[in-house]
């Protein structure tokens, strides 16, 4: 077994957190066996298991070590589907084929979960994938959500911005996909339990056995690696672009894409509060893949690119566009850094079926791998032993030149400008989201002082309904206040006369009830009208007068007059004797 990871790969968590797997020696002996599977990633692995199982005897041979590329070194993410999009699907297929198809990758996952689910460090994480976009243009994403559901019968739940943002919150999200049968796992620990339960059936795998040298010719297929020769009545080609020196025709029709992943180091409480949910997410053209592993760490994949770059470059890059999308994450590192080459094929589609009598091809299973490598070698498996003809609906995506270096260039170029365009979409929309917010806030702004104006200008609510004051008519009560006022009592009229027994008793006559006339008001001159805000004006002070004399009679003789005023006669005898009283009590010195 090769257990030194290749450094032009970089160093990956998936290695790191790899269980023990037995030693696989080298081939040095001829064989003479039933299938010869070339490749031990996820499909070769998958069709030598089943085969196996089935009773045949199988050889696979592995130049490097199991899952040593991209099975091993993917994000994990398992969902149905194929790279070629559901609507494009039906659109080169008809409904009814995309059906068909449709439904053998669903079957393919549900082959990874079941076989995973006993395997030791799987680590099968059932908690969904979700699908986000990142602007807000909905048609295209409502439309294959109407398509999956009412034609294909897969179970989605349409988020609307809110609720994905509830869960990944960042501005740059808007609605998405969930996809609740979707599910994670370790796929570097689920190639070696496919590997384990492939030698469990009978099957032998040799690694460190690079095939050489192919003769497709004849019945019995000829097959020359660095030690041995093996001859077989089928061979399965499960090598995808590693084939170029093997068969380099059947290589050209696969552009090699190099797909960049990264794992944080621990982030601790910081993670669950930024990423709240827990599944797998994809977010559009974009391409950032990323889900929480080991429960406080971030794997995060992006970017495809057919230029083979370094990953200690790629993660900085990576490392940026997860900052970007959650600020939180700021003092994130990336502890573990690699990259994985995978086939595109032209048409989105894998390449599956027999190329030849006795010859068949398992390739170009792109960036949906995981289910449709499962798919593809079951496929392939019951085709050989049992003769099932399933994998003939791949017959419409034929094997198609990938260009060479034009093709691979293109690729760049559609994948620039891609990103550039969803880039450039992403921030319209939030732009957009951000004027209609504003309107919005100013529209319940206006609509509160609407509100606030309106009850100023109502009148205050009355609590009970009172009845209004009735003014009693004047008639009513004139009578009693006559009667009152003519009708003086007999006890009172007594009492005065003993105590003024000299004043003669004398009849007031009442005087007649007279309705009070409202007197007009003159209306005041507006020069006479003061200021209703201006303060009241002090008099001004005139000249001080002398004092008069009476001011300066000392105390003495005011005391001597007050004693001659009280030793006066009273009024009334003055009266009498016929003189006339003086006005003030105090008599005026005429000589003064």
């Amino acid at each position: 077994m090769l257990t030194a990871e290749p450094k032009a790969l970089g160093s990956s968590w998936y290695v790191a957190t790899q269980v023990d797997s037995p030693v696989r020696v080298r081939l040095s002996v001829e064989l003479d066996i039933d299938v010869c599977v070339v490749g031990a990633g996820l499909a070769g692995l998958t069709a030598a298991r089943e085969i196996a199982r089935r009773g045949w005897s199988v050889v696979v041979l592995e130049a490097q070590s199991v899952a040593w590329d991209a099975s091993g070194r993917n994000t994990g993410v398992v969902r149905p589907g194929f790279a070629l999009s559901a609507p494009a699907l039906v659109e080169r297929v008809g409904l009814d084929h995309a059906k068909k198809l449709w439904g053998l990758s669903v079957a393919g996952a549900e082959f990874v979960r079941a076989a995973a689910r006993d395997m030791p460090g799987a680590a099968l994480s059932e908690t969904g994938w979700l699908q986000v976009s990142t602007t807000d243009h909905t048609k295209a994403m409502a439309a294959e959500a109407a398509l999956l559901v009412g034609e294909f019968g897969t179970l989605i739940e349409p988020w609307p911005a809110e609720r994905v943002r509830e869960a990944l919150p960042t501005s740059r999200y808007f609605h998405g996909l969930h996809h609740p049968h979707g599910f994670s796992l370790h796929p570097l620990n689920y190639a070696h339990g496919l590997a384990a339960a492939a030698e469990a059936a009978g099957a032998r795998i040799f690694e460190d056995t690079p095939a050489l040298e192919i003769d497709p010719a004849g019945v019995r297929k000829r097959i020359v690696t660095n030690a041995s020769r093996v001859r077989a009545a089928h061979v399965v080609l499960a090598g995808n672009v590693h084939l170029a020196g093997l068969l380099p025709q059947f290589s050209a029709m696969l552009v090699p894409v190099f797909n960049h992943v990264i794992t944080t180091a621990p982030l601790g409480a910081a993670l669950q509060e930024t990423i709240r949910y827990p599944g797998a997410v994809s977010d559009g053209a974009l391409a950032n893949h990323y889900r929480i592993v080991d429960r406080n760490r971030l794997m995060w994949g992006s970017g495809s690119a057919v230029l083979r770059g370094s990953p200690q470059r790629a993660a900085k890059v990576l490392l940026r566009e997860m900052q970007q999308l959650y600020p939180a994450l700021h003092e994130a590192t990336a502890e573990y850094a690699w990259r994985g080459t995978v086939g595109d094929t032209v048409h989105g589609m894998p390449q599956i079926g027999e190329i030849s009598p006795g010859v068949w091809l398992l390739s170009g299973f792109g960036n949906h791998g995981l289910n449709t490598t499962a798919m593809g070698g079951e496929l392939v498996a019951r085709a050989i032993v049992d003769g099932d003809r399933t994998w003939e609906l791949f017959s419409p995506f034929a094997l198609v030149w990938a260009g060479g270096r034009l093709g691979r260039a293109a690729k760049q170029v559609f994948g620039w400008t891609s990103w550039a365009g969803e880039a450039a979409s992403s921030l319209l929309a939030r732009r957009r989201e951000v004027k209609r917010l504003r309107a919005e806030a100013e529209a319940a702004k206006v609509k509160q002082f609407a509100g606030l104006a309106a009850a100023a200008a109502a009148p205050p609510p009355m609590t009970a309904a009172m009845p209004a004051p009735v003014r009693p008519a004047i008639e009513s009560i004139r009578p009693p206040i006559e009667a009152a006022a003519t009708a003086a009592p007999a006890a009172e009229i007594e009492q005065a006369e003993e105590l003024f027994p000299d004043i003669p008793a004398v009849a007031i006559e009442p005087e007649p009830w007279v309705d009070p006339e409202p007197q007009p008001v003159e209306a005041e001159p507006p020069s006479m009208r003061e200021p209703a805000a201006s303060a009241p004006r002090r008099p001004k002070r005139g000249p001080k007068k002398k004092k008069s004399i009476e001011a300066r009679t000392t105390l003495a003789e005011l005391s001597r007059e007050i004693i001659e005023d009280q030793s006066a006669p009273d009024v009334d005898e003055q009266s009498a004797a016929g003189e006339v009283a003086s006005p003030s009590p105090f008599p005026v010195d005429k000589k003064v």
